[in-house]
């Protein structure tokens, strides 16, 4: 293809996707000078470019909609539904266009007629609200492998296979198009003047491409990636060598090969990132054209669309988010006049927001609906035969929801060209398990629902954790690795058995357990058996579950190498790693172990469900009970710390011989940075093995040197002995045993004085926002102050909620409110910007543990509280 003629298909479909978003942003806000006049240069650069090159029914279709967008933007118009719609038509028609274009290198035969008439007669104020039906433009198939049996034809929109009973984009417009409607008056807005003498300068710089990047074939990129994934696999072999070897002259220098293998990898998957808002430029759309097909008023709200991952992740999460927002179009939200019977805004909102935990992607999709029908779902799940009747009645609510992720299942009443064909869940389930990923969902009837979807950031080179069974080793994704437990005789810990199935009581609830060599059928010998046993505390989606093993011997970055095809129905493993002493090891998936636990016996089933209703129970009955997650460790001294573990974001065991000493104290290299260290209590260990708490806020990563990390609780904490020493909020009881709690924001400052810095120009950029904090709880109180306080926010602090009532009556104005959730007279009156808080995890207000939840949920209503 001509050099001239490839560009300019690229950046025209890079401007399209762009003029797509911003036309339903401009529906919206037609008085918004900005977004006109960069839809208008768009449209302006596409009909020029068609001229220069020689396309004159590109040109003569993008002028027409250019002379309409003018009339926009001269104010000679008011902007109508009807006119954006006649708009985006000739946007779709380009689009075809271009697609012929791109196959065959011309254009193709015809004209536009029909659809330029109507562009001019709306330019002319006329009534052209009659939608033109697309031309049949014959657009040659890419070249593709032969198409299986069975196999839907191909969509050259979404370049790939329409799956059985799925419509194409284009068969899907035409039919809309080729429909009479009734005809409606048209939904005229007062047209504001918006003047053009001047370009916006700012907005020019941020819809165009900067000087300082370059475009770079993906075949490059995605070789360059296979040499770094090599290169960490010679890595690893030279370190394993090392290791074997002792003492050696080659220590320093490999371990500075080290050092720059892992900087250049990082380096490199940052090349392969890209924002995830990439893959929702086309949802905007598809949510106001379903609106309009379903009669409905829905407004689509999406946050963190800056989160980045890895590309190949991208491209396949595209088509689950799309049937999702279709799904929640159709069957979410309500019809404008069932909403106002129900009390709610006739306006619904679907909520879609992205952000990183613990080295996965957290994609949230919401809506304010109706929620999941649980007695519908049980009922056609009863007739379509996915479960008998005597289970249904045994079933929780949260069991029967997720019984919509079953293949074919629907609870459609009549199939529609929106959804109903019972292919949308389970796609959606089976594509985000291929990538490594969970879906989960909650829902409350009536209030609406959401579907949490938890996706690895790569899936080119991932941290796993070697475990062994029956003399094999197996690599296991250490993103889904909560703890491990040593069990046997002399150990705290002890397998039990319930009804034949055994579990785990794992402080004070019972874990469901598997055996791996049972998972994947080994034949055990039984006279081998095992007198100890390590158990891998693992959580997919919901499911919190054991995995019973023999041995756990390290953890270590592995290239994932894809599966044989052969193996490609052994839903056990994701894939293949070779190991740094040349072993070819299988990776396993917890997707596919976790399918297990599933056969578990019911009983034991019904007993856990039980268990969690009444921890919740208890929880909710009374907030002197409220139970934290605790890291006990110790530090200086035998007597045991703990600090909540929400705030860690990683436990690692460091060579203490890589420590270096720099004028501001020790720090180590860590994951292609230089991290601070910090002592816990008594001097650092410069030899052997050493226990260290990785912090992390922003970009900022901060060592906590320890002696021994002894275990994790979860128990009722109330300090009751106060201490004045730095670095330590008091003492309480934990398991029976006195410990000292200590205060995290001390010693990270203490650490790096940087982060004080850092939080003073936050100060001076928020313009030290008021948040009023409402805690009866010491332990909270002492918490909760400093983090906020840390973040760059005014406090105040009210033990009680009448001392809360009697700053705000008193004239106090602040722009936050943390009110406690378990606290039922802490009821703020309507018109405070009020955050919920929870000591409990399991409930829809922010938990207080959850730093990073709770500081961008202040965050998010300090922005609303400036844009109201």
């Amino acid at each position: 293809m001509d050099d001239l003629l490839s560009e300019f298909l690229t950046e025209t479909a890079e401007s399209l996707d762009v003029v797509d978003v911003e036309l339903v942003r401009f529906e919206s806000d037609p008085s918004n000078k900005a977004t006109l006049n960069n839809i208008f240069r768009l449209v302006h650069t596409i009909k020029g470019t068609c001229g220069f090159i020689g396309l004159p029914r590109l040109e003569s279709v993008a002028h027409a909609g250019e002379t309409l967008l003018g009339k926009f933007r001269d104010g000679a118009l008011p902007v109508t539904p009807q006119a954006v719609s006649l708009v985006l038509v000739s946007i779709d028609r380009i689009k075809l266009l271009l697609a012929h274009l791109a196959a065959e290198q011309v254009e193709p035969a015809g004209d536009d007629r029909d659809l330029i008439a109507l562009l001019e007669l709306a330019a002319e104020g006329g009534d052209a609200l009659a939608p033109v039906a697309a031309p049949v433009v014959v657009v040659a198939e890419p070249v593709a492998e032969p198409q299986a049996e069975g196999e839907g034809k191909w969509d050259a929109d979404q370049g790939r296979f329409l799956r059985p009973g799925e419509v194409s984009l284009a068969d899907l417009e035409a039919a809309f198009m080729a429909t009479e409607g009734p005809a409606e008056k048209p939904d005229v807005r007062e047209a504001k003047p918006v003047l053009a003498a001047l370009p916006d300068h700012d907005d020019e710089k941020k819809g165009s491409i900067g000087a300082n990047t370059i475009r770079v074939n993906v075949g490059v990129l995605e070789s360059l990636m296979t040499m770094v994934s090599e290169l960490v696999l010679t890595r690893n072999q030279l370190m394993q060598m090392l290791r074997n070897s002792g003492d050696s002259e080659f220590k320093t220098p490999l371990q500075r090969l080290s050092g720059i293998t892992a900087e250049l990898q990082d380096a490199v998957m940052k090349t392969r990132m890209q924002p995830i808002g990439s893959a929702w430029k086309k949802l905007p759309r598809i949510v106001r054209d379903a609106s309009q097909d379903l009669a409905k008023k829905i407004d689509l709200v999406m946050e963190g669309e800056g989160t980045e991952l890895d590309r190949q992740v991208l491209e396949l999460i595209k088509d689950p988010l799309t049937h999702m927002i279709r799904n929640s179009c159709d069957h979410g939200v309500e019809k404008p006049a069932d909403r106002a019977a129900a009390g709610k805004p006739e306006m619904g909102t679907i909520r879609l927001r992205a952000y990183h935990q613990g080295g996965h992607i957290i994609v949230e999709l919401g809506d304010d609906g109706a929620g999941l029908n649980t007695d519908r779902i049980r009922r056609k799940a009863v007739e379509k035969g996915v479960i008998d009747g005597v289970e249904a009645m045994a079933m929780t609510d949260a069991q029967i929801h997720r019984l919509i992720f079953a293949p074919g299942f629907s609870t459609a009443e009549k199939v529609t060209s929106i959804s109903g064909r019972g292919v949308g869940m389970d796609v959606v389930k089976t594509n985000v398990e291929a990538i490594g990923g969970t879906i989960d969902l909650r829902s409350r009837q009536g209030a609406g629902a959401t579907f949490i979807i938890k996706i690895p950031l790569t899936l080119a080179i991932v941290s796993a954790l070697i475990v062994g069974v029956e003399d094999h080793r197996f690599a296991l994704p250490q993103l889904s690795v909560l703890e491990l437990v040593r069990t046997g005789q002399r150990c705290e810990h002890k397998i039990e058995l319930i009804n034949s199935s055994r579990v785990l009581r794992l402080r004070d609830r019972l874990l469901p357990l598997v055996s791996l060599a049972e998972v994947l059928n080994m034949i055990v010998d039984p006279v081998d058996q095992k007198q100890l046993s390590s158990i891998v505390v693992m959580q997919v989606g919901e499911t919190r579950f054991g995995l019973i093993v023999d041995e756990v011997f390290d953890t270590e970055e592995i290239v994932v190498k894809p599966l044989s095809k052969r193996l490609g129905s052994m839903s056990e493993y994701s894939g293949a790693t070779i190991l740094g002493d040349g072993a070819v090891i299988m990776i396993l998936d917890p997707n596919g172990i976790s399918k297990s636990v599933a056969n578990v016996d019911r009983s034991v089933e019904r007993l856990l469900d039980e268990q969690a209703a009444a921890s919740a129970t208890h929880g909710a009955s009374s907030a002197a009970a409220e139970r934290t997650s605790m890291l006990l460790f110790t530090a200086g001294g035998e007597q045991p710390r703990a600090c909540p573990l929400s705030l860690v974001t990683r436990l690692e065991e460091l060579d203490a011989s890589r420590f270096e000493a720099t004028a501001r104290g020790l720090v180590v290299q860590y994951r292609g940075r230089l991290m601070p260290l910090a002592s816990a209590g008594g001097e650092i260990r410069r030899h052997g093995k050493q226990p260290v708490l990785v912090f992390s806020q922003g970009e900022s990563v901060i060592g906590l040197v320890v002696d021994r990390i002894l275990d994790i609780v979860e128990d009722v904490l109330d300090i009751q002995i106060g201490d004045e020493s730095p670095g330590v909020l008091g003492s309480a009881v934990l398991k029976g045993v006195s410990t000292e709690i200590i205060d995290i924001g001390c010693f990270l400052t203490r650490a790096d004085p940087r982060w004080a810095v850092a939080t003073a120009q936050l100060e001076t950029q928020r313009g030290r926002k008021r948040v009023l904090l409402i805690e009866s709880h010491p332990f909270f109180r002492n918490l909760l102050g400093p983090v906020v306080t840390a973040a760059g926010y005014d406090v105040t602090i009210a033990k009680t909620p009448e001392e809360a009532r009697a700053r705000l009556e008193s004239g106090g104005a602040f722009d936050v409110v943390l009110a406690d959730a378990d606290n039922p007279q802490a009821e703020i009156s309507e018109g405070q910007n009020v955050i919920a808080m929870s000591s409990r995890t399991d409930t829809e207000a922010v938990p207080k543990s959850d730093r990073h939840a709770l500081l961008e949920a202040i965050a998010r209503a300090v922005r609303l509280g400036e844009a109201a």
